[in-house]
């Protein structure tokens, strides 16, 4: 064993140095973050939809995976908190994407088509995985990356100054991705912080941290592991690519449409949750029905239920499809989900 020193100290000067201490760990430490450093809303989120994360940052250490809340909204190696909006008809339009925090852009990229990898394969963005992006710097080491941005969006340079708040382009459906979302990543000297926690990814679940969020910012992405993500209608049986990118958002019903399909993207489904999905036309007879017990857990879940066209056409009036999600709890049946659409026939 080697040599051991004692130093003894009085209690005001203990008192001293723990506080210069303290200020030195708030300023430079991920945990606290840069004093005064927080980030605010990445996304634009609308006011009638809001946001949800459909993924957080992997704090598992080793090859498997947990999200902060020690939950399952990740997967191995994530490194950010992906950003989505619950709303087919405002991703077609463009949400922005907005800078999380005053800074300065510090590189981007841009040209990379809107395409989801099942349709290009994961060789087509190979080493360009983030797709369209841009990195600001906040200072002291600390900078975020704002990922699969939409091609041509981006209305920042490098070396400009940005203010929290500020658009900087649309969220976008390149690089390595399936669907339409932003991956907002933070990283201090190099690596990646998990800012609900405020400390560096793989510490662990559940690990006592402070967040790096405004309070905004938190409650509007608050963790949400049960929710409808979207909801519609379409005349064909929905695809997941077109669905995740708001291609059915602008579907109208005519009289001469070959089908009617109503759809459902559901996040968060349990073991032994008991779910009803229906097709209902205007004189409230039931057109398509499905209800089951979900036998496996499932983060997304697209369902659907349909009708083809009657001989005659679609009868004018409106078409209404529902679903509902009911769960055991504490022994007694709870709703978690129950969503209503509507659409006319004209």
């Amino acid at each position: 064993m080697g040599r051991r020193t004692l130093i003894l100290v009085s209690a005001a000067a203990l008192v001293v140095v723990l506080s210069v201490v303290g200020i030195l760990v708030a300023l430079r430490l991920p945990g606290t973050g840069v004093a005064g450093l927080r980030f605010d809303l990445p996304v634009a989120c609308p006011a009638d939809a809001g946001c949800i994360v459909r993924n957080f940052v992997d704090e598992d250490p080793g090859p498997g995976a947990a999200d902060w809340h020690c939950g399952r909204l990740t997967y191995d190696g994530h490194k950010g908190t992906d950003i989505r909006v619950p709303d087919g008809a405002a991703m077609a339009r463009g949400v922005q994407v907005l800078a999380a925090a005053s800074g300065t852009v510090l590189r981007l990229r841009d040209g990379m088509d809107d395409v989801s990898i099942r349709v290009t394969g994961v060789d087509a963005v190979k080493d360009r995985e983030a797709g369209n992006s841009v990195i600001i710097d906040h200072g002291d080491g600390w900078e975020t990356q704002y990922a699969h941005l939409r091609k041509g969006s981006i209305i920042v340079k490098p070396g400009q100054t940005v203010t929290a708040g500020q658009p900087i382009a649309l969220m976008g459906l390149s690089g390595r991705t399936e669907f339409t979302h932003t991956h907002f990543e933070v990283r201090h000297n190099g690596k990646p912080v998990d800012p609900y926690t405020g400390m560096e990814m793989g510490a662990g679940c559940g690990a006592a941290g402070t967040s790096l969020w405004t309070p905004r910012a938190l409650a509007a992405l608050a963790y949400r592991e049960d929710a409808l993500f979207d909801a519609g209608f379409a005349d064909e049986q929905p695809e997941g690519p077109t669905l995740h990118a708001g291609g059915y958002a602008e579907f109208a019903l005519t009289m001469d449409s070959p089908a009617l399909v109503f759809w459902i993207d559901v996040l968060g489904h349990r073991v032994g949750d008991r779910q009803t999905i229906r097709l209902v036309g205007p004189d409230e007879a039931v057109l398509a029905e499905s209800a089951d017990t979900v036998s496996e857990p499932h983060i997304q879940w697209v369902q659907f239920v349909g009708k083809k066209r009657p001989p005659d056409g679609w009868p004018p009036g409106r078409y209404r499809g529902e679903y509902s999600l009911t769960r055991d709890v504490n022994g007694q049946p709870q709703t978690i989900i129950d969503i209503k659409r509507e659409i006319e026939s004209r």
